[in-house]
C-alpha cells in the first residue's frame, strides 16, 4: 500500500500547478530562440509550441542567450511564426512501462509504432535521463550469459550484468549477429534500441531477423534516421529505461542497441546547434560527457536483477582509433571486432577474435576452459603472423612447429568461429565442440558447475 501511495504522491507532483508560457522570438535552422520564460525553464525542460492550424511541436532547452531560451524541436518546424505561444511543461521526462510492452515496438515517446494498439500502462513512473546505479550500490557481474552465438561464448565470454561494444563499419553482418543474440540468449527479457537506422532496414529487422519468437520476449525502441537529433538521443534513452524497470523486476535483460555512433552524431547535432565549440572530428564536448551517463546505466542493479548491454559502435572507414571508438571502448567492459576482411571471406560472424577482449575473463572461466581459449588463441595468432608467406609460398614446413600446427588447425578453427544466423550453440555445446576441433578432451561436468 504504500507502494502504492509513493506512486501516487509523485505523480500528483508532476502535475503543473499553473500554465506558464513564452512566445517564440526567432528561429534559425532548428533552434528556437523563446522570450518571456524568465525564471521558468531549466536545461532538458520541454515546453510545446502551439503552430499554425493546431499543430503542437514538443521541444526541450537545450541552452540560453540573452535571456532567452533556445530549444529544439523533437519534430518538424512548420507552422511556427514570430509570437507562436511557447507553454512549458513543468513534468519531468518519464514512461511507464509494464510487462505488456513485451512484443511490441515503440518510438522515443514510448508510443506504439507497430499498429497494435495502446500500451499498457505500469504503476511506476521512470525517469528517461534516469542516472546510473551508484557504484557502491551496484552489485559485481554475475554468472556467464549463454549468448547462443559460440564464437562469443568461448573467446569473448559475457558475464551477467557486463557491457560490451561491437565494433563494426557498414555491411559486415553486425545487425544479423545482433538478431542472433536476440533469438539465442538465455535472457528473460531483450530491449532493442534501433538508433538512427534506416526506415527500411527496421521492418527487415523486425520481421526477418528478429523474427516472431525473436519479438515474442523484446520491446524494441526505434528512431530512424530522418528523425530529428531529440528523437534520436532520446529514444537511445528510452531503450535503458525499459531495460531498467525490467532489471527492477528481477530480470536478466539483455539490452541491445545499434548504435552508440549515431547517438553521439545526434548530441553532436544538439551541440553545434547550442554553440558549442566543436572539438576532434566536430564533436562537442558534451559527446563525451553524455556517453558514460547512457552506457553505466547498463550493468548490475542494486537487487537481483541485471541489464547486459552490448552496444554497436560504427567504426568510420574502418578506423578503430576514432574518437566515439576510443572513448566508448574505454567506458565498457570489452570489445568485439568484425573485420571487413574476413566479412569479405564469407566467414561469418565476422568477428576478429585476436582484436577482440571481454575483461571478465579468464575469471569466470575454468582452468580448462581458459586453457582451451588461450590455446585456440596461440594458434590463431601464429598463423595470423605468417599469413603473408602461407599465401605466398614462402613458408617452409618445418620451420616452426607452432606455425605447423597452427596451419593445421586453421581450417577446423575457422569453421567453429563461423554460424549460420539459424544456428544456435551453448556454451557448453561451444567448449565441447572447441575442445573436438583442439583434440582434447572436455570435462563438461566441472564447467556447467562453474557456469551454475
Amino acid at each position: 500500500m504504500t507502494t502504492v501511495l509513493d506512486h501516487l504522491i509523485a505523480d500528483f507532483s508532476r502535475i503543473p500547478t499553473r500554465t506558464i508560457y513564452g512566445r517564440v522570438a526567432a528561429v534559425q535552422g532548428m533552434l528556437v530562440e523563446i522570450e518571456g520564460v524568465d525564471g521558468h525553464l531549466s536545461i532538458g525542460d520541454r515546453c510545446t509550441l502551439h503552430a499554425r492550424r493546431g499543430k503542437l511541436i514538443p521541444c526541450e532547452v537545450i541552452g540560453f542567450r540573452d535571456k532567452r531560451a533556445l530549444a529544439m524541436p523533437y519534430g518538424a518546424l512548420e507552422g511556427v511564426a514570430l509570437g507562436t505561444r511557447a507553454v512549458i511543461l513543468n513534468s519531468e521526462p518519464a514512461i511507464r512501462p509494464s510487462d505488456a510492452w513485451l512484443g511490441r515496438v515503440i518510438n522515443a515517446f514510448a508510443e506504439p509504432v507497430d499498429g497494435l494498439g495502446p500500451l499498457a500502462m505500469g504503476e511506476e513512473a521512470y525517469a528517461v535521463r534516469a542516472t546510473p546505479v551508484p557504484a557502491h550500490q551496484r552489485r559485481r557481474t554475475g554468472a556467464k550469459i549463454d549468448l547462443g552465438v559460440r564464437c562469443l561464448n568461448t573467446f569473448t565470454t559475457c558475464c551477467r550484468g557486463q557491457r560490451m561494444g561491437i565494433f563494426a563499419g557498414s555491411g559486415v553482418g553486425k545487425s544479423v549477429l545482433m538478431a542472433m543474440m536476440a533469438r539465442f540468449s538465455e535472457a528473460e527479457v531483450i530491449v532493442i534500441g534501433l538508433i538512427g537506422e534506416r526506415g527500411r532496414e527496421v521492418q527487415e529487422f523486425i520481421q526477418d531477423e528478429l523474427g516472431p519468437e525473436g519479438l515474442a520476449r523484446s520491446v524494441v525502441v526505434v528512431a530512424t534516421s530522418d528523425e530529428s537529433a531529440l528523437m534520436r538521443r532520446e529514444a537511445a534513452h528510452v531503450t535503458l529505461s525499459v531495460a531498467e524497470y525490467f532489471r527492477d523486476q528481477g530480470k536478466d535483460v539483455l539490452c541491445l542497441m545499434d548504435s552508440v555512433t549515431r547517438f553521439a552524431m545526434a548530441q553532436r547535432e544538439i551541440g553545434l546547434s547550442a554553440g558549442e565549440p566543436p572539438a576532434t572530428k566536430g564533436y562537442t564536448p558534451t559527446v563525451f560527457a553524455e556517453l558514460p551517463r547512457l552506457l553505466e546505466r547498463a550493468g548490475p542493479g542494486s537487487g537481483e536483477g541485471t541489464i547486459t548491454g552490448l552496444f554497436t559502435v560504427l567504426v568510420e572507414g574502418d578506423d578503430h582509433n576514432e574518437p566515439i571508438s576510443d572513448a566508448v571502448r574505454g567506458i565498457l567492459d570489452g570489445h568485439i571486432v568484425l573485420d571487413r576482411t574476413i566479412a569479405h571471406r564469407n566467414r561469418f560472424p565476422a568477428v576478429n577474435i585476436l582484436r577482440s577482449v571481454s575483461r571478465t575473463m579468464p575469471d569466470c572461466n575454468t582452468a580448462e576452459q581458459t586453457a582451451l581459449v588461450n590455446r585456440a588463441r596461440r594458434l590463431l595468432a601464429a598463423y595470423d603472423d605468417m599469413a603473408e608467406l602461407i599465401r605466398l609460398g614462402a613458408y617452409r614446413k618445418g620451420s616452426d612447429p607452432l606455425v605447423d600446427e597452427a596451419i593445421s588447425f586453421n581450417g577446423p578453427l575457422e569453421s567453429f568461429i563461423g554460424q549460420g544466423k539459424l544456428e544456435r550453440t551453448s556454451l557448453e555445446q561451444g567448449y565441447q565442440a572447441l575442445a573436438e576441433v583442439l583434440g582434447e578432451t572436455y570435462d563438461g561436468a566441472d564447467a556447467a558447475a562453474a557456469d551454475g
